[in-house]
């Protein structure tokens, strides 16, 4: 996949994830930066980054339990460690930093 494919893919995946943020229930905070970088923030002051990355062909999650990389693979972000999906990670580390329940579905 070539970089201008891959952005126009994480771009529309970023958008679903706008969609997704906008309407969960959860109280917090997000900004979209240039370049495809989204900063949640939390009551707690605690912060998740998630970005695109064009170079690796990936999105990044970077929050207080670690960094994430995921790769499309079949329709789906998928984590390059563990298989893990995008959505079920993000909503993990929200939990947790949120002290909240929180599903994303993506």
């Amino acid at each position: 996949m070539d970089e201008a494919d891959f952005n126009a893919l994480a771009d529309a995946e970023l958008e679903r994830l706008e969609s997704l943020l906008d309407a969960c229930e959860l109280d917090f905070d997000y900004e979209v930066k240039p370049g495809g970088v989204f900063e949640l923030e939390f009551d707690n002051g605690t912060k998740i980054i998630v970005n695109r990355h064009s170079a690796a062909r990936e999105i990044w999650l970077a929050a207080k339990s670690g960094g994430f990389h995921f790769r499309p693979q079949g329709g789906r972000w998928l984590g390059t460690r563990d298989g893990a999906d995008f959505y079920a990670v993000l909503s993990r580390c929200m939990t947790e930093q949120a002290g909240e329940p929180v599903s994303l579905k993506g």
